[in-house]
């Protein structure tokens, strides 16, 4: 399509791009804005129309499309953001007192555990525990790598009967 006949089948289309903007808008000079930016745009766009595709259809589109971005664009720069101080206290997150006491029981009951364990468990458990490696703690203890690793695993296991046990007994004297 030749710029001629693109701007002539434009000018014919102005008067109900008009109104189109205008109902959109729904504001004279917002209208008039949005029907120039869409004039600007199918103008310096006009290669991308593919001919013997509807032309009018291809203009409200790009109108559309425009308003749309426009509108979107408005809606996040009016959005407020509170960054004034909060001044009711249930609210407050500035005076918040971590209450610590369960896991504190709890570390403490699992260390008399951990401490009733005989000497050739506790002490490969404490280093793994701690973060040493399993060659690590065999270097460390003169022991084999197998022992290591089950005395480590037995030492687990009975703390794990250990944990449940006394929780079970814990439960059943919460519950009468």
């Amino acid at each position: 399509m030749s710029t001629i006949e693109f701007e002539s089948r434009f000018d014919q289309l102005s008067a109900m791009l008009h109104s189109f903007a205008f109902k959109l808008t729904k504001n004279g000079e917002d209208a008039k804005d949005l029907f120039q930016e869409t004039a600007f745009r199918a103008m310096t766009n006009r290669e991308k129309f593919r001919p013997g595709t509807n032309f009018k259809a291809w203009l409200f589109t790009i109108m559309k499309n425009i308003f749309i971005n426009n509108y979107r664009k408005k809606v996040k720069a009016n959005t407020i953001m509170d960054s004034t101080d909060n001044m009711f206290y249930i609210n407050s997150g500035s005076t918040v007192i971590a209450n610590e006491a369960d896991s504190n029981i709890m570390m403490d009951e699992l260390t008399k555990m951990i401490n009733n364990l005989e000497e050739t468990m506790r002490v490969p458990f404490l280093m793994h525990y701690q973060g040493f490696k399993y060659q690590e703690i065999a270097d460390h203890l003169e022991l084999p790598l197998g022992t290591v690793k089950s005395r480590i695993f037995f030492a687990r296991k009975e703390l794990k009967r250990n944990v449940e046990n006394f929780y079970q007994g814990f439960r059943e004297a919460t519950a009468r």
